[in-house]
């Protein structure tokens, strides 16, 4: 097998790893796809060194180098966080996607203060409905958005006679440093929080826009 087949090899081995772990961490009795990450680590060990690769290879190598070592800490985060359950109140309630988020023309003109009529929360809201959103861009997300976004968060659940958890200044820790590995994880400039209801629960939700 030459180099490129065996760095073609690796790629297609971290896309079903990323999407063996997507799998895994959605499903409480589904095993960790330790298998395939041996072979992964297995390939990017074996090319470390650099030798007998052209300039093309080896950038290509540290690219998916790189991109393994930054979903890798996060899948162990992920790892400590389900085996000794939820440290924070907001780790519980978020989910985060990576897919490109398409844009109409309504949701640019409601992206940032996207609330349902108050009458429509009152009278029952309907499944996936989005509460609130809000875009962070930059490494800090600004505060008042932040706070803006707590507050529709307390509200939400609130409304559905859930308790309310967690400081505002927690929730800042918490979106500040969930925004930064959500940009590193991605590549993304920017990540789209929003507040929705599903499943009859409020869910605090991450959308990165690349």
């Amino acid at each position: 097998m030459t180099i490129d087949e065996e760095l073609e090899l690796l790629h297609e081995q971290l896309r079903r790893l990323k999407i063996e772990y997507d799998i895994f961490f959605n499903n409480p009795t589904k095993r960790p796809p330790t298998d395939i990450e041996w072979k992964v680590v297995s390939l990017i060990r074996k090319f470390s060194d650099g030798r007998y690769m052209s300039f093309a290879q080896r950038f290509k190598y540290n690219e998916m180098a790189q991109r393994y070592a930054v979903q890798s800490d996060l899948w162990r985060k992920k790892m400590r966080i389900r085996d000794e359950g939820h440290r924070k109140p907001y780790d519980a309630m978020l989910t985060v996607a990576g897919a490109r988020v398409p844009e109409t023309r309504e949701a640019a003109q409601h992206r940032v203060y996207g609330l349902v009529r108050k009458d429509q929360v009152d009278a029952g809201t309907p499944h996936g409905a989005q509460l609130f959103s809000v875009q962070c861009s930059g490494a800090t997300p600004d505060q008042a958005q932040i706070e803006s976004l707590y507050q529709a968060l307390r509200e939400a659940k609130q409304k559905l006679g859930e308790q309310v958890s967690g400081s505002l200044d927690s929730f800042t820790s918490f979106l500040r440093k969930k925004t930064g590995e959500i940009r590193q994880e991605y590549g993304c400039e920017t990540v789209l929080y929003s507040v929705e209801l599903e499943d009859g629960q409020v869910k605090l939700k991450a959308k990165a826009k690349v």
